[in-house]
């Protein structure tokens, strides 16, 4: 049983997909195929079931396949220790993978890093996010920097920046604090037509959220205001709007959780290495960074 071939199983498990696991261990698949049936036969029990459609693995497989990425880690492990018996902790190589969302923090965080330790060596690999999974698994790469969509609690009204929400000042839902889609249920909605498709796109794609998609009103904006007035409509139209909404007084903006980021940077470290002093600064750097940027905005 040699080291590649637990890497190939891992990939294997990894991907659920014999092609695709070939590629990522650079080998064709009938040689995967028998890195696999040699295992099995090594081990004594069947690791994958095997279908035209499908790769599963077996319950054995499945303790296999975690065995495989502990051993790899601690191989992983064991590497970086005798480097640094041999070279000293001052020559520690940090290997840091980021998706292309991110390549206006890491590069930068990395050259701050790099002026208060220019005896630490950094990699920087930009990769897509599946890779960055699969790479951080194996202990190919010490730090793992992507944007991560946020969950929304299922009773948030959230709409993009790009639209508002208003109601005439007497409506129901001015009464509490914030708004939820389940105080929107029992209210017919009004949607603006927008003259930018970007933007009614996304108007149409609001309202498919609040599930008013087929009973959604629609008008331009002077028949909304009109329409809206001492009703118990709701309407949701383009920010170009935005001032002549506000010039209505009998027309309020209602409040969404508009602040609720929809978007947050995931930081994530081998676990063998999250103790590494080097490691868990830079970490800190990068996460320091983009809290900044974000007040910024």
């Amino acid at each position: 049983m040699r080291f590649e071939q637990l890497e190939q199983f891992v990939a294997l498990g990894n991907l659920r997909h014999f092609r695709q696991a070939a590629e990522q261990t650079n080998i064709s698949t009938s040689a995967l195929t028998r890195s696999i049936q040699t295992l099995e036969d090594e081990i004594g029990c069947e690791l994958v079931k095997r279908s035209t459609r499908s790769v599963r693995l077996t319950e054995q497989g499945e303790l296999f396949l975690a065995y495989c990425k502990t051993t790899l880690n601690e191989l992983e492990s064991a590497k970086k220790n005798i480097k640094q018996s041999l070279f000293g902790s001052d020559h520690t190589k940090v290997v840091i993978g980021y998706t292309q969302q991110m390549s206006s923090v890491v590069p930068v965080v990395c050259g701050q890093f790099l002026a208060h330790h220019p005896s630490v060596k950094i990699e920087m690999q930009m990769l897509d996010e599946s890779d960055l999974t699969n790479k951080l698994q194996l202990g190919e790469i010490d730090i793992s920097v992507c944007m991560h969509s946020a969950e929304l609690a299922s009773s948030d009204v959230y709409i993009p920046d790009q639209l508002i929400m208003f109601v005439a000042k007497n409506h129901p839902l001015l009464n509490n604090d914030t708004v939820t889609k389940q105080a929107l249920v029992k209210y017919p909605m009004f949607g603006c037509l927008s003259q930018s498709r970007h933007i009614q796109h996304m108007l149409n794609e609001t309202a498919d959220s609040f599930n008013k998609a087929t009973s959604m009103k629609v008008g331009n904006i002077n028949e909304v205001l009109s329409n809206i007035k001492n009703s118990e409509l709701f309407a949701i139209a383009g920010i170009e709007h935005s001032k002549l909404v506000a010039q209505e007084s009998d027309v309020v903006l209602i409040k969404t959780n508009k602040d609720i980021p929809t978007e947050q940077v995931l930081v994530r470290t081998n676990h063998t290495l999250s103790e590494d002093a080097n490691i868990k600064e830079l970490v800190s750097l990068i996460e320091q960074f983009e809290q900044r940027r974000a007040l910024s905005v």
